[in-house]
This record gives structure tokens, C-alpha cells and sequence, in this order.
């Protein structure tokens, strides 16, 4: 992402699900490999299709980021939690992340009084590191669908 692209954000809409399903399967492909198996990566999305993140977009609370009009990451939080946070791998190290992760917390603070929680991805374990939250533990992953069991760490801020 150069310095002079245009950077904004919307809430997300529902003619957004595709992209929103495109960027999180891109993501994970371009971001996890070395972290996670190749089969682990071909199987991360489960039964998940465009209509899964129809319904979550549907809840209101999905923030999209755009680089001049394309939508290349979003996030999504609820109560005391930031359930999802991708980007496209080409606006990864871009600042965009970071900017997204402050929408996320600050609509997880929204109603919501203690820590908030993420489940991390091993290979996003730093970025969230160097934005204030600490590790608390390893498991799985509990959102979403389906797909090969997958190594996460839980974090708070």
C-alpha cells in the first residue's frame, strides 16, 4: 500500500459477504503458510460460504477497510471480543491492520466493561503483541465452521 492510496472505512454491507469471504480465505492462505499445514490451510473454511458472513454482516458490527474504493480487510467484534480481523496479504505491514484493531476494540468496548479478548492465529501472535494484548493461553478456534482443527492463542487487552 503506497503512501498515496486513498484508505477508508464503512460499515460492512451485504453485497460485501463475498468479498469479506474472498479476503478471509487470501489471508489465510497468504499469511499462515509456515505456521500452519498445507491441509490446515485448504480445509481452514469449513462449510463457510458468502451467506455465513451475510448473517454476521447482518449484525451490524463488521467494519470493512478500503484502499481508493476496494474493500481489502475488515473486522468484526461483539461484546468484550474481537471476533475477526483480515486483510488481504498485499495491504499486510500497510498500517491498515492496526487501524482496523482500534475500530474492533473500540466497538468490543461498546456495553462492555473488562479486558477484551481475541483468539489470535499463531502468525498474527506479534501484531497484536506490539498493540497491547498478552497471551493467556493455546486452543482452538471456536468461530466459525467446520474445517481441520486449528492451533490458536487466546489474548487480552
Amino acid at each position: 500500500m503506497s503512501a498515496d492510496s486513498e484508505v477508508s472505512f464503512r460499515t460492512a454491507r451485504r453485497d460485501d459477504a463475498e468479498t469479506v469471504f474472498n479476503i478471509t480465505k487470501a489471508s489465510i492462505a497468504g499469511l499462515s503458510r509456515g505456521c500452519y499445514s498445507q491441509a490446515q490451510i485448504e480445509n481452514w473454511m469449513g462449510e463457510r460460504t458468502p451467506r455465513f458472513y451475510e448473517d454476521l454482516i447482518a449484525k451490524g458490527r463488521m467494519t470493512v477497510g478500503l484502499r481508493n474504493g476496494i474493500v481489502v480487510g475488515f473486522v468484526d467484534a461483539e461484546p468484550g471480543e474481537v471476533t475477526r480481523l483480515f486483510v488481504l496479504p498485499e495491504a499486510a505491514g500497510s498500517g491498515l491492520g492496526q487501524r482496523l484493531l482500534e475500530i474492533g476494540v473500540a466497538q468490543a468496548r461498546l456495553g462492555h466493561d473488562g479486558p477484551i479478548r481475541l483468539e489470535a492465529t499463531i502468525n498474527a501472535e506479534t501484531f497484536y503483541r506490539r498493540y497491547g494484548f498478552r497471551s493467556t493461553g493455546r486452543g482452538q478456534f471456536s468461530h466459525g465452521l467446520g474445517g481441520e482443527p486449528i492451533e490458536i492463542v487466546h489474548m487480552e487487552l
